[in-house]
Protein backbone atom coordinates (compact mmCIF):
# COMPACT_ATOMS: atom_id res chain seq x y z
CA UNK A 1 0.00 0.00 0.00
CA UNK A 2 1.43 3.36 -0.99
CA UNK A 3 1.49 5.60 2.03
CA UNK A 4 2.97 8.49 0.09
CA UNK A 5 0.35 8.26 -2.66
CA UNK A 6 -2.52 8.52 -0.16
CA UNK A 7 -1.41 11.89 1.23
CA UNK A 8 -3.29 14.84 -0.27
CA UNK A 9 -1.19 17.70 -1.67
CA UNK A 10 -2.09 21.09 -0.24
CA UNK A 11 -2.20 23.87 -2.82
CA UNK A 12 -0.64 27.07 -1.41
CA UNK A 13 -2.10 30.49 -2.14
CA UNK A 14 -1.06 31.91 -5.51
CA UNK A 15 -0.73 28.48 -7.13
CA UNK A 16 -3.10 27.34 -9.90
CA UNK A 17 -3.49 23.71 -10.99
CA UNK A 18 -4.99 22.72 -14.34
CA UNK A 19 -5.72 19.25 -15.69
CA UNK A 20 -6.14 18.65 -19.41
CA UNK A 21 -5.97 15.44 -21.34
CA UNK A 22 -3.45 13.49 -19.26
CA UNK A 23 -1.34 16.55 -18.43
CA UNK A 24 -1.14 18.56 -15.25
CA UNK A 25 0.14 22.12 -15.28
CA UNK A 26 1.00 24.04 -12.14
CA UNK A 27 1.38 27.82 -12.27
CA UNK A 28 2.79 29.80 -9.38
CA UNK A 29 4.70 32.96 -8.52
CA UNK A 30 8.05 31.47 -9.61
CA UNK A 31 6.98 29.88 -12.89
CA UNK A 32 4.98 27.24 -14.72
CA UNK A 33 5.62 23.48 -14.78
CA UNK A 34 3.89 20.79 -16.84
CA UNK A 35 3.98 17.03 -16.40
CA UNK A 36 2.37 14.18 -18.29
CA UNK A 37 0.41 11.88 -15.97
CA UNK A 38 0.31 8.11 -16.54
CA UNK A 39 -3.02 7.06 -18.07
CA UNK A 40 -3.83 4.69 -15.18
CA UNK A 41 -3.53 7.36 -12.48
CA UNK A 42 -6.46 9.62 -11.69
CA UNK A 43 -5.80 13.15 -10.42
CA UNK A 44 -8.55 15.07 -8.64
CA UNK A 45 -8.28 18.75 -7.75
CA UNK A 46 -10.59 19.66 -4.86
CA UNK A 47 -10.82 22.86 -2.85
CA UNK A 48 -7.22 23.61 -1.95
CA UNK A 49 -5.83 20.07 -2.42
CA UNK A 50 -4.83 17.51 -5.03
CA UNK A 51 -5.62 13.82 -4.53
CA UNK A 52 -4.04 11.06 -6.62
CA UNK A 53 -5.96 7.77 -6.94
CA UNK A 54 -5.01 4.40 -8.41
CA UNK A 55 -7.33 1.95 -10.17
CA UNK A 56 -6.19 -1.29 -8.47
CA UNK A 57 -3.87 -2.86 -5.93
CA UNK A 58 -1.42 -4.18 -8.52
CA UNK A 59 2.25 -3.66 -7.69
CA UNK A 60 2.67 -1.52 -10.81
CA UNK A 61 -0.20 0.77 -9.80
CA UNK A 62 1.08 1.07 -6.23
CA UNK A 63 4.48 2.18 -7.52
CA UNK A 64 2.95 4.64 -9.99
CA UNK A 65 0.70 6.00 -7.24
CA UNK A 66 3.59 7.12 -5.05
CA UNK A 67 5.66 8.31 -8.01
CA UNK A 68 2.84 10.42 -9.44
CA UNK A 69 2.12 12.00 -6.07
CA UNK A 70 5.80 12.84 -5.55
CA UNK A 71 6.14 14.39 -9.00
CA UNK A 72 3.04 16.56 -8.54
CA UNK A 73 4.14 17.56 -5.02
CA UNK A 74 7.58 18.59 -6.36
CA UNK A 75 5.88 20.70 -9.03
CA UNK A 76 3.69 22.52 -6.48
CA UNK A 77 6.67 23.02 -4.16
CA UNK A 78 8.86 24.27 -7.03
CA UNK A 79 6.51 26.95 -8.34
CA UNK A 80 5.75 28.22 -4.84
CA UNK A 81 9.15 28.05 -3.05
CA UNK A 82 11.68 26.88 -5.62
CA UNK A 83 14.65 24.55 -5.20
CA UNK A 84 18.33 25.18 -4.70
CA UNK A 85 21.52 23.15 -4.50
CA UNK A 86 24.80 24.41 -3.07
CA UNK A 87 28.19 23.27 -4.28
CA UNK A 88 31.57 23.91 -2.65
CA UNK A 89 34.88 24.00 -4.49
CA UNK A 90 37.86 22.66 -2.54
CA UNK A 91 41.43 22.97 -3.78
CA UNK A 92 44.24 25.48 -4.10
CA UNK A 93 43.58 27.71 -7.12
CA UNK A 94 40.17 26.16 -7.79
CA UNK A 95 37.55 28.87 -8.20
CA UNK A 96 34.35 29.86 -9.95
CA UNK A 97 33.12 33.14 -11.42
CA UNK A 98 30.20 34.36 -13.49
CA UNK A 99 30.64 36.22 -16.77
CA UNK A 100 27.16 37.28 -17.79
CA UNK A 101 25.14 34.06 -17.93
CA UNK A 102 28.24 31.87 -18.28
CA UNK A 103 29.84 30.07 -15.32
CA UNK A 104 33.62 29.82 -15.61
CA UNK A 105 35.40 27.23 -13.47
CA UNK A 106 39.16 27.03 -12.88
CA UNK A 107 39.64 23.45 -11.71
CA UNK A 108 43.31 22.73 -12.21
CA UNK A 109 43.02 21.86 -15.89
CA UNK A 110 45.08 23.62 -18.56
CA UNK A 111 41.96 25.53 -19.60
CA UNK A 112 38.98 27.07 -17.81
CA UNK A 113 35.76 25.05 -17.93
CA UNK A 114 32.75 27.02 -19.16
CA UNK A 115 29.12 26.13 -18.46
CA UNK A 116 26.00 27.86 -19.76
CA UNK A 117 22.81 26.92 -17.92
CA UNK A 118 19.33 26.77 -19.39
CA UNK A 119 17.27 29.97 -19.08
CA UNK A 120 15.05 28.54 -16.30
CA UNK A 121 18.07 27.69 -14.11
CA UNK A 122 19.78 30.48 -12.19
CA UNK A 123 23.40 30.08 -11.06
CA UNK A 124 24.91 32.35 -8.41
CA UNK A 125 28.51 32.56 -7.22
CA UNK A 126 28.51 34.34 -3.82
CA UNK A 127 32.19 33.51 -3.22
CA UNK A 128 34.91 32.08 -5.44
CA UNK A 129 34.53 28.67 -3.79
CA UNK A 130 30.77 28.27 -3.65
CA UNK A 131 28.06 27.90 -6.28
CA UNK A 132 24.29 28.09 -5.75
CA UNK A 133 21.95 26.61 -8.36
CA UNK A 134 18.30 27.71 -8.21
CA UNK A 135 15.21 26.80 -10.20
CA UNK A 136 11.60 25.64 -10.08
CA UNK A 137 12.15 22.13 -11.49
CA UNK A 138 13.73 19.84 -8.90
CA UNK A 139 15.00 17.40 -11.53
CA UNK A 140 16.75 20.10 -13.60
CA UNK A 141 18.36 21.70 -10.53
CA UNK A 142 19.71 18.33 -9.43
CA UNK A 143 20.92 17.50 -12.94
CA UNK A 144 22.81 20.80 -13.31
CA UNK A 145 24.40 20.26 -9.88
CA UNK A 146 25.45 16.73 -10.88
CA UNK A 147 26.91 17.94 -14.20
CA UNK A 148 28.93 20.68 -12.48
CA UNK A 149 30.14 18.26 -9.80
CA UNK A 150 31.19 15.88 -12.59
CA UNK A 151 33.56 18.51 -14.02
CA UNK A 152 35.95 17.70 -11.13
CA UNK A 153 34.83 14.96 -8.76
CA UNK A 154 36.23 15.05 -5.21
CA UNK A 155 39.61 13.32 -5.04
CA UNK A 156 39.77 10.35 -2.67
CA UNK A 157 43.27 11.21 -1.41
CA UNK A 158 43.32 14.99 -0.99
CA UNK A 159 39.62 15.84 -1.16
CA UNK A 160 40.10 18.40 -3.94
CA UNK A 161 37.23 18.97 -6.35
CA UNK A 162 33.59 20.06 -6.43
CA UNK A 163 31.29 18.63 -3.79
CA UNK A 164 27.76 19.15 -2.59
CA UNK A 165 27.28 21.32 0.48
CA UNK A 166 27.50 19.12 3.60
CA UNK A 167 28.85 16.18 1.57
CA UNK A 168 31.40 14.22 3.55
CA UNK A 169 34.34 12.92 1.54
CA UNK A 170 36.20 10.11 3.26
CA UNK A 171 39.87 10.39 2.44
CA UNK A 172 41.96 7.31 1.76
CA UNK A 173 45.26 6.82 3.46
CA UNK A 174 48.13 7.51 1.09
CA UNK A 175 51.05 5.24 0.36
CA UNK A 176 53.37 4.50 3.22
CA UNK A 177 56.97 4.99 2.22
CA UNK A 178 59.62 2.25 2.39
CA UNK A 179 61.34 2.17 5.74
Amino acid sequence: MSRIGKKPIEIPKGVEVKLDDGKISVKGPLGILEQKIHADMQVNVDKGSIIIERPSELKKHKALHGLTRSLVFNMVEGVSKGYEKKLNIVGVGYRAQMQGSKLILNLGYSHPVEYVAEPDIKIEVPTQTSIIIKGVDKQKVGQVAAVLRGKRLPDAYKGKGIRYDKEVVRLKEGKTGAK
